[in-house]
């Protein structure tokens, strides 16, 4: 059977939204040599359309995974140089733009959460359906896997995790009976944490809310790849890199990124003058449009084809005009 890595790689993972990213950003790019920056590249699903339906467009695509940036290289390689990988972490994007030679982009995409790649790559330990070594990371060559986070957090810290990254309702009955199993013997393996998981949960309650482990593993993959404070530094500091008219389109999966991304561009989209000026002064202004009513969901044709955009949360804006200095982030606030 002939082997083909590019036919193998789409059809594992199909992007979330993925015609409306395209349709958000494409005014972006009317000029020949335009730039996306794909932050979270994944298998490429995203960028693949873009090169596909926006010949003016160059894609530079971002991701702290090397398998990923292996397969979507591969699967990309026949648009040559209209596209370039970097092996970072997308809060690096001020850093990638600069190192390019840029001076800004016309786009900047984000698609938020675990990918389909490392969610179907069972020894990764992201998934909780299938017995794998606690892992967890997004980049496997560097960091504390999530093993290292259950063996050695205090019953505090973990309770914290649960609650504050998974919205777990029995967050301190989990974190305490971790910290009881791993007196016996270590955490090592992921069927292990989803049997402790079922037990500390009522049975009334596993009833509903999806799978027991869920919240549990989110809250251990959210610590284990800091990807709150990664977010944080990453909006801003896309916004930043945005040529006046580029536009920024992020795809949030769970509440806590929602409001993340929510802050900064609602702040960009709304005057900074003190309430009651009879004029307001042009450095004020807003330097962003939102482009959504709120937040996107996914309509019903979406979800009955693609079950991972259950819960997608879409946030879009474009650049007006230049960020005033007085709002522009500091470089300590976006690193």
């Amino acid at each position: 059977m002939t082997h083909e890595p590019e036919r193998e790689t789409s059809d594992r993972h199909r992007p979330v939204l993925l015609q409306r990213c395209v349709d958000l950003l494409a005014p972006a790019f009317a000029t020949p040599g335009s730039v996306l920056v794909d932050c979270t590249l994944g298998m490429g699903g995203h960028t693949e359309a873009v090169l596909e339906q926006v010949s003016t467009a160059r894609v530079v695509g971002i991701d702290r995974d090397p398998q990923a940036i292996a397969l979507a290289s591969e699967r990309l390689a026949r648009f040559g140089d209209r596209f370039t990988a970097v092996h970072a972490v997308y809060d690096e994007i001020g850093e990638v733009v600069a190192d390019l030679g840029l001076d800004g982009v016309q786009g900047v995409l984000m698609d938020l959460g675990v990918s389909s790649l490392q969610l179907d790559e069972v020894d990764r330990g992201f998934a909780y359906a299938h017995d794998a070594p606690l892992d967890m990371r997004m980049d496997p060559t560097t960091g504390p896997t999530a093993a290292d986070v259950l063996n050695t957090y205090d019953e505090r810290d973990l309770t914290r995790i649960l609650r504050e990254y998974g919205e777990e309702r029995f967050a301190g009955k989990i974190a305490r009976s971790v910290v009881r199993r791993r007196e016996e013997r270590p955490w090592t393996t992921s069927a292990e944490l989803v049997d402790l998981v079922r037990a500390c949960i009522p049975a009334a309650t596993r009833k509903t809310g999806g799978h027991p482990a869920k919240r549990t593993f989110q809250a251990l993959r959210i610590e284990v790849n800091g990807e709150l404070e990664v977010l944080a530094r990453a909006v801003p500091a896309a916004v930043e890199v945005l040529a006046v008219d580029g536009r920024i389109v992020v795809e949030s999966y769970q509440s806590l990124e929602d409001r993340l991304v929510k802050r900064v561009l609602q702040a960009g989209a709304t005057s900074s003058a003190p309430p009651g000026l009879p004029v307001e002064p042009e450095t004020h202004k807003p330097y962003l449009e939102l482009l959504t009513r709120g937040a996107e969901d996914a309509d019903e044709d979406e979800l009955a084809s693609n079950p991972r955009a259950q819960s997608v949360r879409l946030r879009a804006a474009r650049r007006t005009r230049p960020t005033p200095d007085h709002l522009r982030p500091t470089r300590e606030a976006t690193r």
